[in-house]
């Protein structure tokens, strides 16, 4: 009897053993594989329809990164000006956001994860990824938010995260991951924009001091051909600088002393191949800072959304407006170049980030690209790793005193009339319709006044 028991738990730790060194070797055959394809994306909405995925999986990623609001997890309510419940205008007294519960939230999980287009990329793609405020649980929240606990293990659950994952028992879900075998690694740091974010326009903390820290280790860490910083906000564009006061989005930007300190860092760190990529904005486009101090230029490429786009709020006859506007205003960072759609060099109708790494040219290239639903390059910029590396030159700091230069002026930096030509533009179009209405009600009320006299008379 006990020969037979000793047997049995032999063969239970054999069993155990195999299983454990087979999921060992496929995580180091993971980490090894020489990555030529990386797909990323965000803003996804699990209810609407997600077309997106064929041209993803087409594309053939290695990896796939998402990069935030990967379900829309708060309750949105209606515009309501006037009511009981008003959600906007001068005499609102209802959030327009509410969170939704656990169940709602682990409903919207799974109906993302058996997305049949999605499921397909998960059976043959590596899937990584980080969240943004609709799936932290609160649209614009940051560290004040209640419901970041809970949420951080569904959001967790939803990446397939290891239950024993460091990630887990951290407050937050930044990571890193490194692929590709030495001499041709790719490093991939993924921040958390939220847990720790103090509120806008504090110009307070995005990271905390904890993940600061990690992420200094991780920048100073072993060096590796590519790291590609992955952000659910933007890094480098700044277009609140330029849209307010009529509206205003989320980027580093609005933390001028964070965005200056990840700069420093990477400076300090004298890493090269450092570039970003982030979501959040419902368009796509690319931008570059050359004076960040680095020693080469920082590009950021931006892909939002999978199906949220700031083309399919209005009726297709009027989205040349959109573009319009997109045009309209200015912008010192985004890459204007022959490789773009529109002239405006964004991209505001559903899409998705593609990078193609050639490690067999002479010099390493990398291609950088936003794509539209059915796979074609929207905006897209190439770059050589070289292009990427510190140089023996330093670059500059700031842009001269007095000197617009692009890729080198922050948007922030730019004279007033500059920045403020949208809101000129927004509020000149808004008094001239207003006027206009008004003139048309007067003269009707004339007209009226007019018609009862005469009906009096006659």
């Amino acid at each position: 009897m006990g020969s037979c028991k000793w047997w049995t738990w032999r063969c239970l730790l054999m069993a155990v053993l195999v299983v454990v060194a087979f999921t060992l070797s496929k995580a180091h055959e993971e980490e090894d594989t020489l990555i030529t394809r990386i797909a990323f994306g965000s803003c996804a909405n699990q209810s609407a329809p997600q077309p997106v995925w064929n041209s993803i999986n087409k594309f053939d990623p290695q990896l796939f990164i998402w990069l935030g609001d990967n379900i829309y997890g708060d309750i949105r309510r209606p515009f309501k000006v006037f009511g009981k419940e008003r959600t906007i205008g001068p005499w609102k007294n209802t959030p327009r956001f509410v969170p939704a519960s656990v169940d709602e939230l682990k409903s919207r999980y799974r109906i993302a994860k058996t997305n049949p287009g999605y499921s397909q990329l998960r059976q043959k793609a590596k899937i990584v990824g980080t969240w943004d405020d609709h799936d932290y649980g609160l649209n614009d929240a940051g560290k004040e938010f209640s419901g970041k606990v809970t949420n951080q293990q569904l959001m967790l659950d939803f990446l397939d995260e290891p239950l024993d994952s460091l990630r887990r028992k951290q407050a937050g879900v930044y990571a890193s991951y490194t692929f590709g075998p030495v001499g041709k690694q790719v490093k991939v740091i993924l921040l958390d924009t939220r847990y720790h974010r103090d509120p806008l326009s504090s110009d307070g903390t995005i990271l905390g001091s904890q993940q600061w820290s990690w992420l200094e280790n991780e920048l100073k860490g072993p060096p590796s051909t590519i790291t590609v910083i992955g952000s659910s906000i933007q890094v480098i564009s700044n277009l609140s600088a330029m849209t307010g006061p009529v509206f205003y989005m989320e980027s580093w930007g609005r933390f001028p002393k964070e965005r200056e300190r990840l700069f420093k860092l990477i400076a300090d760190s004298r890493r090269d191949g450092v570039f970003f990529i982030s979501g959040d904005v419902h368009f796509g486009e690319i931008t570059r800072y050359d004076c960040g101090g680095v020693g080469y230029p920082l590009y950021d490429i931006t892909a939002s959304g999978i199906t949220q786009a700031v083309e399919k709020v209005v009726p297709s006859p009027l989205r040349f407006i959109v573009r319009f506007v997109a045009w309209l205003i200015p912008s010192t960072m985004r890459v204007i170049n022959q490789n773009c759609r529109y002239k405006s060099c964004t991209y505001g109708q559903p899409n998705f980030g593609a990078i193609e790494i050639n490690w067999d040219s002479s010099l390493v290239t990398l291609k950088l690209q936003v794509r539209d639903t059915d796979g074609f390059p929207v905006t897209s910029v190439n770059v050589s790793i070289p292009e990427l590396q510190i140089s023996n030159v330093n670059s500059v700091s700031s842009a001269k005193a007095g000197i617009f230069e692009r890729h080198c002026t922050l948007e922030s930096s730019l004279p007033w009339i500059v920045r403020r030509c949208f809101a000129i533009l927004f509020y000149s179009t808004f008094s001239a319709l207003f006027l206009s209405l008004m003139g048309i009600l007067v003269v009707g009320a004339l007209c009226f006044c007019q018609c009862l006299r005469k009906c009096k008379v006659d």
